[in-house]
């Protein structure tokens, strides 16, 4: 994912959050608002109950991972924002993607 397909600002991450729709499952937490801009941007959020600064980190390159294979990113002007579950960890790779995908559609 290029740095500019990235939310990194929380300013962005809360008008997202506040502005969009919301989708749920049980790994994931989606809110999609639409933009103006001419790209799109996907922010990802890990809660310190998901575990230790370690496990956060390998969760958001997961994440990234799965966004990469599923988004056009000059398709759509949409500002997404992705919250990872306690659950994420249960399940495996695969079948998490498949979860990111099921609330993209």
């Amino acid at each position: 994912m290029k740095i500019v397909n990235r939310i990194k600002e929380s300013n962005d991450f809360s008008l997202t959050i506040k502005k969009g729709k919301a989708y749920r499952n049980e790994s994931f937490v989606v809110h999609i608002a639409k933009t103006n801009s001419d790209h799109m941007r996907v922010g990802v959020s890990v809660s310190t109950k998901i575990g230790c600064a370690v496990v956060r980190n390998r969760v958001k390159r997961q994440i990234r991972a799965m966004a990469d294979s599923l988004i056009d990113y000059n398709k759509q002007s949409f500002d997404i924002v992705i919250i990872a579950r306690k659950s994420f960890l249960d399940v495996d790779f695969n079948d998490n993607k498949s979860l990111l995908s099921e609330l993209f559609l």
